[in-house]
């Protein structure tokens, strides 16, 4: 068994050379491992570009999403390989692979379930808040002080 794993990574490497010196073996090398990079492609998984979802060259299918960021985080669980094109402000399409409709499936599932819990409480912008509190002191009464109060009356 340790002779067939030795023996598939075994590698011939000829050179036409009248000398062989280090230089001459280190750029044969690194030639080899620029061959052997090209013909190793993997192709990625998880979260990508739309082109490079397109090019795997399978079927793929499409859905709405509104919140990305939370979908990236259920997506990794389920090791789906997926794709976000912006077509809007704050508007989504999720672009996936048919074959993983299933996974797809059941990801969007807990997606939506987290969408649904979260708690739909709207942040108010700080300068909002400045202007609220700015009346809210112009409502109450002033009240004078009374070191200020004597003093006048002397």
């Amino acid at each position: 068994m340790v002779d067939e794993d030795i023996s598939r990574r075994t590698i011939a490497l000829s050179i036409r050379t009248g000398k062989l010196t280090a230089r001459t073996l280190a750029w044969a090398l690194r030639a080899a491992g620029r061959k052997i990079q090209k013909g190793t492609h993997q192709t990625p998984h998880g979260r990508q570009t739309v082109r490079q979802l397109m090019k795997q060259g399978e079927a793929t299918n499409s859905l709405p999403v509104e919140a990305p960021r939370e979908f990236d985080r259920v997506a990794r669980r389920w090791n789906v390989d997926y794709a976000f094109y912006k077509n809007g402000e704050g508007k989504y399409l999720l672009f996936f692979k048919s074959k993983q409709a299933d996974a797809i499936t059941a990801c969007f599932g807990e997606y939506s379930r987290r969408i649904m819990d979260r708690p739909r409480a709207r942040r108010v912008p700080i300068l909002e808040r400045m202007k609220r509190a700015g009346e809210l002191l112009r409502q109450r009464p002033q009240k004078e002080r009374a070191k200020e109060a004597e003093r006048e009356e002397r």
